[in-house]
């Protein structure tokens, strides 16, 4: 059994199958705000299927051992953190206290890869891409944090499946949290490196940022990391922040679930559809100067809230 979930459900292949339907989503949404017509529904599978049948070409001066574990190592990472958030009702799959630190754990693998995969690839293009997506995860990765634990401390538990029952059964204070949840998705945004946060893969300047040399399955893995890590993403954010539709079955549940990562995909593709490219400096500025003190402002009301409640 243990193998199925990891193989098959909620694991390796519900998550790849559902992240061509995100990213095809995501795509063809972005192209409907743009006023173009967009990709046909096939053709993330089509470019996945591509990038397996190409030759897997390795720089000189790589570390091979670092270049070939990187993508697995990512992969493996954020397909684990499905694990320990609500898919189908109240309860994870493998919920325990402290769950939450796990997955905001789990999530910063990826990144930490990708900084690795680049800076092991010896390409400058890939070492200036590395370089700056480890200076992004410090600027995005606290008002991220913050807006999470502002959440998890008016629920007063660090697993995901308790804070999505105190909210489920308290919806009214989920509406306090609004201020984290909109935090928390901008966080998102630098996380997935997304416009305008795609500052450590701009096109225009350094050609793929990390994934310069990286090509054939190695490259299809890793982009299958960044759709999977998408969907945890918003997943969670719609776990700990629209705790909504949680009680009424599994199927239904396992629907709301559905529809909550569409809605949270949705706000990302209109966010990065809106926005232009920022400097990295500016991204950082953004982050400390902005949503870090309102981070922490959704940290103390709902510190004080909390401290109403148990009055």
């Amino acid at each position: 059994m243990a193998l199925f979930y990891i193989l098959v459900f909620p694991g390796f292949l519900f998550l790849s199958t559902l992240s061509f339907w995100v990213e095809y989503f995501d795509r063809k949404f972005c192209a409907k705000l743009q006023n173009r017509v967009g990709p046909p529904w096939f053709q993330p599978l089509a470019d996945f299927v591509k990038l397996l049948a190409k030759e897997d070409i390795m720089p000189e001066e790589a570390d091979t051992t670092v270049f070939h574990l990187i993508p697995t190592v990512a992969l493996t990472a954020t397909i684990t953190t499905i694990f320990y958030i609500p898919l189908w009702g109240t309860r994870a799959l493998l919920p325990f206290p402290g769950d939450l630190i796990i997955v905001l754990y789990l999530l910063t693998v990826p990144t930490f890869c990708f900084f690795l995969g680049g800076w092991y690839s010896r390409s400058v293009y890939a070492m200036i891409g590395a370089g700056r997506a480890l200076i992004q995860l410090f600027a995005y990765e606290v008002p991220l944090l913050m807006a999470i634990l502002a959440a998890a401390l008016l629920a007063n538990s660090w697993s995901i499946s308790e804070i999505s029952v105190f909210y489920a059964t308290h919806p009214w204070l989920a509406l306090c949290n609004i201020v984290g949840f909109g935090v928390a998705l901008v966080a998102l945004l630098g996380k997935l490196e997304k416009v305008p946060f795609d500052i450590p893969e701009a096109e225009t300047e350094i050609v793929a940022g990390c994934f310069t040399e990286y090509g054939g399955r190695l490259l299809a893995l890793l982009n299958l990391t960044r759709n999977i890590e998408e969907i945890v993403g918003a997943a969670l954010l719609a776990a700990v922040f629209l705790p909504f539709g949680l009680s009424l079955g599994p199927v239904p549940g396992f629907c709301f679930f559905i529809l909550k990562v569409f809605l949270v995909v949705a706000l990302i593709s209109v966010l990065r559809t809106i926005m232009a490219r920022l400097r990295i400096d500016q991204m950082i500025e953004l982050c400390w100067k902005t949503f870090a003190p309102l981070a922490f402002f959704q940290v103390l009301l709902n510190l004080i809230l909390k401290g109403v409640i148990r009055s």
